[in-house]
């Protein structure tokens, strides 16, 4: 007999939502333990709130017109803050441009948004796990940790899944169990150590200023570091991933006809404040545009 759901909640915002689209940027791979798409479209998550575990489902009927239920601990603090992960507080209609990609990609994604999860550790785990390696190895070892270190998410989660390990989890993790996974010693003790300062991230969450000066003085943390958890934990549209390996060319090559040189960067995309992050995103979801995964690096495999 189905499991009905701890907390439910019918939204039908004032404005278009594309969960899927939306939350897509959270994901981890096509292996992610904590995030499932059916090919229904149902979408599938797991997270640990400040209340606690939760499984959410979220079944969308049209662009105004979204289901998400929720079961565990965490399921009445995630309802209440669904409508803000999904990008309730984002402005996307401020967003003005004239130039002809941009605006097809603005009219073929209407429900895009950026979320707001207001998980910092959450956002900040895979982050770190992608620094100077490939997006392939770094989802690979985000998958493997997660499944061996993730608890068994609450309500009818699909098989596999898991939540995301906590911080006391990821401070206690083997170091041969971070080789296993392809993690360098920098990106391991980066993690261990924001670990320690998790709950300060946590209290942060509220105000991004204060959020990004945590980050800051968190050792092994940069700013391309800090952006990935804005646009994923902070709703952030600005968030501007500078030292990403293929945002120069991606973003010359889209809109310039030209790759950009590295320090031509930050400059091309001053005009576009306060949605230098939401730019990159539509160029990410635009077809013809450079692939972009990571900061600059070979691949990696498991460490011997």
């Amino acid at each position: 007999m189905p499991q009905p759901p701890d907390r439910s909640v019918h939204w039908q915002p004032g404005f278009p939502v594309d969960a899927r689209l939306t939350l897509s940027s959270l994901r981890r791979g096509p292996r992610d333990p904590t995030h499932r798409l059916e090919p229904d479209g149902t979408l599938w998550r797991t997270a640990l709130t400040a209340s606690g575990p939760v499984t959410y489902r979220i079944r969308q009927h049209r662009l105004d017109d979204l289901r998400i239920d929720a079961w565990g601990p965490g399921a009445a603090e995630l309802a209440d803050s669904v409508g803000r992960e999904l990008g309730a507080d984002d402005r996307p209609e401020l967003f003005r441009t004239d130039h002809p990609v941009l605006l097809d990609a603005v009219r073929r994604l209407p429900g895009l948004r950026v979320p707001c999860t207001g998980r910092l550790f959450e956002a900040l785990v895979p982050a770190v796990l992608e620094q100077r390696v490939v997006g392939l190895d770094a989802f690979a070892s985000f998958a493997r940790l997660v499944r061996r270190y993730g608890a068994p998410p609450p309500g009818p989660a699909p098989d596999g899944m898991r939540l995301p390990p906590p911080p006391e989890t990821w401070r206690t993790v083997p170091s041969w169990e971070w080789r296993r996974a392809g993690v360098d010693l920098h990106r391991s003790a980066t993690l261990v150590e924001a670990a320690r300062h998790a709950a300060r991230l946590e209290r942060a969450a509220g105000d991004p200023a204060d959020a990004y000066t945590v980050m800051a003085k968190l050792p092994g943390v940069g700013v391309w570091t800090a952006a990935q958890v804005g646009h994923r934990a902070l709703g952030d549209a600005d968030a501007l991933p500078l030292g990403d390996y293929h945002l120069a060319t991606m973003t010359g090559l889209a809109l310039l006809g030209r790759p950009l040189a590295d320090d031509e960067v930050e400059p091309f995309y001053a005009p576009f404040r306060p949605h230098r992050y939401r730019v990159v995103r539509l160029l990410e979801l635009s077809p013809g545009t450079a692939p972009r995964r990571g900061p600059r690096a070979p691949r990696a495999g498991p460490f011997a």
